[in-house]
């Protein structure tokens, strides 16, 4: 009775060319899942991160706002005129601002959206195709 599964030694040229044509399109369709997976999770988390920073944003602002409001008003009790007291309070502000704006733009591009992973297993993949050819 011949056996059910053929060995690899009675396989054809053809036979065995089909089936690394077969592996080879399986694994590229798990590169491009995988990409896509890890690409996804590093969006996800910029989003959240983007997301945590505009709210961030918008109750910081109301808050300083007040705080602008009884900084000028305390700078005119003490003396100093309306326009002048607002022109020190709007400068300071200002400034603080920008080097926070500087922080935030040197932190998004930092942000490394590359998929690592699946460009490492790419690299293993070539050269697991390279020793597979006959």
């Amino acid at each position: 009775m011949p056996p059910l599964i053929r060995q690899d030694q009675d396989r054809s040229i053809g036979e065995l060319l089909g089936q690394l044509s077969e592996d080879m399109g399986l694994l590229v369709r798990q590169e491009v899942q995988l990409a896509r997976t890890e690409i996804g999770e590093k969006v996800s988390t910029l989003t959240g991160d983007l997301v945590s920073l505009g709210a961030g944003a918008m109750v910081a602002h109301t808050g300083a706002m007040a705080l602008v409001a009884a900084l000028i008003l305390l700078l005119v009790s003490l003396g100093i005129t309306a326009w002048f007291s607002a022109l020190i309070i709007g400068g300071v502000l200002a400034g603080a601002g920008y080097s926070m704006i500087l922080k935030g733009r040197q932190n998004l591009k930092r942000a490394d959206l590359t998929p690592t992973r699946t460009m490492a297993t790419l690299k293993d993949d070539v050269q697991w195709a390279k020793e597979q050819r006959p």
